[in-house]
């Protein structure tokens, strides 16, 4: 059985996953009214993958013989300017999570709970992927700067990116 403080703040990361697909989809939004449906997309499978990772969460849970409680999730940010703008609030976001992942770590390991520390190294290696994915896309919208083609040429790159189904098993 999962300590109550291991499954709240395993609950707690769960709303914080369901948010961030609340929020790539906001921005997926954006860049579909601006015409960038490359960045629309990439940030549409974002969405997807981390409703996997509440998912995964959920399942652990439950298999664990805790209790899931889901609580409300606010409304995502709306009001982007730009596509590095919205880049540079991703990797702000991604830091945010990886920071909440590391307190589960240590949440864990406080709690002599190593099932969860185990289970939440996936976490942690995802979070690293996450963060440079956002700063190779910041590195290359600073590099192009206005260029109109250059824009275009990742709009497309993004469009490629392809959705694998997460799971911890």
């Amino acid at each position: 059985m999962i300590s109550e403080k291991v499954q709240n703040v395993l609950n707690s990361q769960i709303n914080k996953e369901f948010y961030s697909a609340y929020l790539y989809l906001a921005m997926s939004a954006f860049f579909d009214e601006i015409g960038l449906y490359g960045f629309s997309f990439w940030t549409k499978v974002q969405a997807r993958e981390e409703v996997d990772h509440g998912m995964i969460l959920f399942d652990y849970i439950i298999e664990r013989d805790g209790k899931v409680e889901l609580e409300q999730i606010d409304a995502p940010e709306k009001n982007f300017e730009n596509p590095l703008q919205v880049f540079e609030k991703i990797l702000e976001h991604e830091k945010y999570v990886t920071e909440s992942i590391n307190c589960v770590a240590s949440m864990s390991e406080d709690e002599c709970d190593l099932a969860t520390r185990h289970f939440i190294n996936w976490y942690i290696t995802e979070q690293v992927e996450e963060e440079a994915n956002a700063r190779d896309v910041i590195t290359k919208l600073k590099m192009f700067g206005d260029e109109k083609a250059s824009l275009f040429h990742l709009d497309k790159e993004l469009q490629s990116r392809s959705y694998k189904s997460h799971s911890y098993k």
